[in-house]
Parts: C-alpha cells; structure tokens; sequence
C-alpha cells in the first residue's frame, strides 16, 4: 500500500489519465461533450473506448460492465469479457465505441411499475461521460444509465442527471440577470454523511430477522443501550479501526474522498462522510461505499448493517444529505459572505430555496419514504416527518429586517470565551447547528437530514435539483421582465420572506409544540410512507416535473407503484419472518423453559406446602405464552386481509394500519417472554449480545 495520495483514483479513468493517454483533440472533444451535453462522435467514442480497454487490462481486467442504478435502490451490472475468439482458434481483446457507448441487459426482471409489459425484456444502458469509469473487483465499471426500448427512464441516474440540467439552466438565468457572464455552468453538490452498525457476523447468522429483513423484528431492551452516550465520539476500536483502515484504502483507489469517519451515539454505530462533490458523481460514490461498507465487513467477520432502525429502542441510521449549489468557476451560491443582508444574489438564491421547499413539502417528504425510513423519522433521533427549515438566528434576523424594511445590524461579537485564560477567544459561526430539523442551513450550504440510511441520494436530489430550479424559473421571469432590476429584485425578495415565512422553524423539531405549531401554520405531517405517495401523481406535481423535462406522468406513475408495491413487499415479508420464528424457534424455547419450570413445581411441592417460587414465573410465562398465540392470531388474519387486496395504495395503507400493529403486539408478547426465558434456551442473541459482538 502507498500513501493515501499514491493510492487515490488509481483505479478510476480520471481525467489525469485521459490527458496522458487519449490524444490532445480526444481529449479536447471528450470535455466540450461533458459541458455542453452535445453528442460524441462515433470515431471520438472509440478512441477513448480503445485508451479505456488498455488502461483497464494492464490494471489487471479481463470483464467489463455497464454499472448502473435501476429502480431497487441497490446496483446492477452485466459482466462482458473483452475476450473475442477469431478464426484459427486464437482470440483478441477487443472494446469498441458500440460497446462502450450502449448495453443490453435483460430488463424483464427489473420494477418498471407498469412502464413495460412482463414479456418485453429490452432495456438499454448508455454511457454516462460525466462520471468516471472505474475497476471494481478486476471489472471495468462504466457508469450508465438505464432506460426501456421506448426511453423510459428505468434508473435512479437518468432523472438526476436531467434536474440537474434543468437547475443549470434557471441557475444561470438569474447569474446573468446579476452580470454574471464567467460561469458556463451551474452545478449541485453533495456530501452524504453514511450511517451505519458493525456487528459480529456469528450473531448475525444466528438473527433469521436480520438476514432476511436488516433490522430484529424482536428483542427486548437491554439493561445498558446508549443511555450515557459514552459510544459517541468515543475511541474506535481495535477491529473497527482494521475495518476502516481497509475501507478507506479501497474507497480512496476508487477516487471516493473519505475524509470523516467516528463513533455515532447508538453502541455498535459509526459514520464516514466523504468531501463534496458535484451531485452525480456523489451519488454514484455513495452506492459504491454503501457495498464497500458491507464486503470489506464480511472480509473481517463482521456485519454492516444499513437499515434505518435495526434495533427497536436504538437510535436508528440515517444519511445527511448535504446539498450546495455552485458555479464552474468555483462560486458557492449559497456563501453568504461577511454581509448576507447587502448580498441580494445570495439572498434571491436563499429565497428560492424557502419558496421551493414550503410549496413542495410533501415531494420531499415522499423522496426519503420507507418503510424502514417510517421507524425512525420523529424517534428522536431524526428530524420528525413535518418538513421545516432552519436558517439560524443570524440569517432568520436579517429576513426580519427585510420584511419589516428595517436595517440589520450585525452583532458584534463574533468570538466566544470558553473561561480559561490561557485559550484565545474562539471564532463562533454565524449560526448554530440544529440536529433536529429536517432542512438546516449549515454556513453555505443545507442538510437534509431525513434520508434514511440505505436509500440513495438519487431521487432527494433529483426532487430538490426540480423544486429550486422551478423557483428559479419564476424569480427569472418576473426579473427579465422588470424594469427595474434592483427594486423588482428587492420586492420579490420581502415578498418571498412574507409568504413563505412558515418553514422557518429554528426551534427544537422533537417537541410536542412544534407539532401542534406546524399543524397551526399549515405544514404537512405525513407519519407514514401511504399517506404521502400520493404526492407522485398529483396534477401539480406532475406538471412541474413534466415542464422541466425531468420525468413524465409514466415515469411518475410507475415510482409511484414500485414505491407502494414495494412498501408492502417489505412489511409482508417482516410478518412472515416473525410468524416463522415464533412457531420454529421462540415458542419451543419457551415450552422447554416451561416443562422444566414444571419438573422443579413438582418435585418441591412434595415437601414444601405453599407454592413454590418458580410457579409464578410459570403463571406469567403462560401468560404472556397466550398473548403470543393470539398475536400470531391477529397477524396471520391481517396479512391474509392486505395479500388479498388488489389496490396498491389501499393494500399498503392495510398494511400500515393493520398489519405493523400486529406485529408490534407479537413483538411485545416475544419480548416478555425473552425477559422470563432462561439465556441458554432462548434461541436469539439478546441487544446486548449483537452491540457489544464486536
């Protein structure tokens, strides 16, 4: 191994190694493609297809692969060998533009929610230029998108990569109306902050809920959890410091900046989050580290666990999606500088977003739906599922002032004294940061905090690329139009601050009052992922993705049933695994316990004349025994009520409001039973087992 810096993007064809192996007017052609999205030649393509084959077989590939993200929020690809056999028996390496360019994986198995018949199996990948293709596992992986025989997008990257032209195209609108004639390009960033578990994988293979689900679907509290928060930021352990130490040299050869990685507050949690990066490439390296989390676990005995809450009563996981806005001339657009209320490009900017996200709460609400996302969202430790901004009290100050055509006077004192003499005084920001709301502004940019751990940064910034450049779109057009710019900037800023002012919410999300306040203004709470799927195919909503060219009312539609389909999937099966492991592991547990607990009753009533102690361990054994038998009962009467519907969101809506229930109750039946059960019976590795495995 060398040095981090050695080692970094040594297996990505980076633009490092296309200035030393395609020829100059390749190249050339190569970047003006990437910038202006303008087709490349055929006989470019294949120069740098031929470059990419030679550089990728001396690293050691025999396979390639169109890499791409189909609509199971995991990865795909489809192996081809750059072998060719000719005549006389021998064979060449071959890798051409066609090859490069489109693939043809076998569609017929992916979720296209209605988009193509069963028995059409066409499904196309292209070559997406703007991400660099890299070695995985001695395969040349090129980033693709994914699309049906029609044109459909079947992928996650296709409409990213479209919102993301249509926030370039409303971003430089108002940089012009600015004077700004430099940036060619508008461009967003993300830095997803992952979440995860590290557990033992003997314990692992001993939890069939883990296996099958991610997440226990029983398990009583222990005695000790996080309640001291003594895991957090503490010292990493000498396994999980190996684990990490092989990560990141795996990540930093695919070119993945890590940068951060520490104890989370749950025992057995960490995080990693990389540097920020253009949006596309962000996303395409954070599935790469969610599958490096889980292969370089497997590779030290251990288990990555990616579910949102895989412990009942255990801070769950999730993903910060820090998003920025900048320009190819290295402009941050949300940098509000020493003077935030005099900067009216930043303002006009900050505006757009408040607008943006108060008119489209329920778009993102939907974005980071789940049904393992629904366990953690408002469980304190994660932002509730009302949407609302937080600006901090600086940048909330300076809309007041504006809306109330007041002058802001900044404060003065910009450093903080910490009461020890020998320390200097410490610079404090210009605000606070606030874990507990949804959208937080963080100094120049905002984090959006609700996604859920396993899910893909995909569709969160494809909806937030849309909704800003939708806003920008009508900011441009009253603008151009204006004749005076200056006064018609200034009067759609206050007038923005007056009718969006609702979202800003500074104050403490978890709280009971903010709840009852968000209702009083107005904000949506969609607790549950049925009550907010609806937001895909309302006619507005259908309307502003369809204007700017991001998804049509099919693409729509067909998110719409994976995503409700899916919910069911995931619920259906978590029922059927807890009622496998009642039956096959809990209850035998429990009737051995018992017999036992009935030899002793008897050979001690022989010679003692009140009951013995351990009857009332038996009597509330038994108890708890006919619970579990009528919760498997009532779940198994539930599951046959949803499995019959034929209406998607009415089948999960049943699933929400009957089936979850269900299990909740035979999970509680479960639990007190673990808690009388002796530890050499019970069949499941207890929390403290799993969170102290490593």
């Amino acid at each position: 191994m060398g040095t981090p810096d050695e080692i970094f993007g040594s297996l990505v064809f980076n633009d490092g190694v296309m200035r030393k192996r395609l020829p100059r007017e390749t190249y050339e052609a190569m970047h003006r493609m990437v910038n202006t999205g303008r087709p490349l030649p055929e006989e470019v393509a294949g120069v740098i297809a031929n470059a990419m084959k030679d550089w990728a077989i001396q690293k050691g590939c025999t396979h390639f692969t169109h890499w791409f993200q189909p609509l199971t929020g995991v990865t795909a690809e489809k192996h081809e060998a750059f072998l060719n056999p000719v005549k006389g028996g021998s064979a060449i390496m071959e890798f051409g533009a066609k090859e490069l360019v489109r693939g043809e994986p076998d569609a017929s198995s992916f979720p296209s929610g209605g988009l193509r018949a069963t028995f059409e199996a066409r499904g196309y990948t292209g070559w997406d230029p703007t991400s660099y293709a890299f070695i995985k596992d001695d395969t040349l992986c090129i980033p693709s998108v994914f699309c049906s025989y029609a044109g459909d997008a079947l992928d996650k990257k296709t409409p990213l990569l479209r919102s993301m032209d249509a926030l370039n195209r409303q971003a430089l609108r108002i940089l012009r109306l600015f004077s700004n004639r430099d940036a060619q390009r508008v461009f967003p960033t993300t830095g997803a902050e992952q979440e995860f578990f590290l557990i033992d994988k003997k314990v692992f293979d001993r939890r069939r809920d883990l296996q099958s689900t991610g997440r226990t679907l029983f398990g009583a509290p222990p005695s000790k959890g996080q309640q001291l928060d003594d895991h957090y930021f503490g010292s990493i352990k000498p396994r999980v410091s190996c684990f990490t130490r092989d990560l990141n040299e795996e990540l930093w050869k695919l070119g993945i900046p890590c940068k951060t990685e520490h104890n989370e507050t749950a025992p057995a949690q960490h995080e990693l989050a990389p540097v920020f990066e253009n949006s596309n490439i962000a996303t395409d390296h954070n599935q790469l580290i969610m599958a490096m989390l889980q292969n370089t676990a497997l590779k030290h005995d251990m288990v990555c666990l990616l579910h949102e809450k895989p412990f009942y009563g255990i801070n769950g996981s999730g993903k910060h999606n820090n998003w920025g806005l900048s320009t190819d001339t290295g402009v941050n657009l949300l940098e509000p500088g020493d003077t935030p209320a005099g900067d009216a490009q930043f303002l006009l900017f900050l505006c757009a977003i408040l607008r943006a996200v108060d008119l489209h709460q329920d778009l993102l609400r939907v974005s980071v739906a789940g049904a393992g996302n629904d366990h953690r969202l408002g469980a304190h430790e994660a932002p509730p599922a009302i949407v609302s901004i937080y600006l901090g009290d600086e940048l909330a100050a300076v809309l007041d002032a504006l809306e109330h055509h007041n002058t802001y006077v900044k404060e003065t004192n910009a450093t903080m004294s910490v009461g020890v003499h020998t320390l200097p005084r410490i610079p404090r920001d210009s605000s606070d940061r606030n874990r507990t709301s949804p959208f937080a502004f963080s100094g120049n940019k905002f984090e959006f905090r609700s996604l859920g751990s396993s899910m893909s940064t995909a569709a969160p910034n494809t909806v937030i690329n849309t909704i800003v450049a939708d806003t920008l779109s009508d900011f441009a057009d009253k603008l151009e139009a204006a004749d005076d710019f200056q006064l018609a900037c200034q009067q759609l800023i206050v007038e923005c601050i007056v009718q969006h002012k609702r979202i800003i919410f500074n104050g403490n999300s978890y709280s009971e009052e903010w709840i009852q306040e968000a209702s009083r203004r107005g904000l949506k709470n969609d607790k549950a992922t049925p009550d907010c799927l609806h937001a895909l195919i309302e006619e507005e909503n259908i309307s502003l993705f369809e204007r700017h060219k991001v998804m049509s009312e099919s693409e729509l539609r067909s998110r719409y049933e994976i995503h409700a389909d899916n919910y069911c999937k995931v619920i259906a099966i978590e029922g059927h695994v807890m009622l496998e492991m009642v039956l096959r592991d809990i209850v035998p547990a429990v009737i051995r316990q018992q017999a036992m607990l009935c030899d002793n009753i008897r050979q001690k009533q022989t010679v003692l004349k009140n009951s013995p102690p351990e009857a009332m361990t038996l009597e509330q054994s038994e108890a708890h025994l006919c619970q579990l038998y009528a919760g498997m009962a009532q779940l198994e009467d539930t599951l046959s009520q949803a499995e019959k519907l034929t209406d998607t969101l009415g089948k999960a809506k049943t699933y929400a409001a009957l089936v979850l229930p269900a299990m909740q109750a035979l999970r509680d039946a479960a639990d007190s039973l673990e808690k009388l059960t002796s530890r050499d019976l019970w069949p499941l590795p207890g929390y403290t087992d799993i969170l102290s495995s490593i």
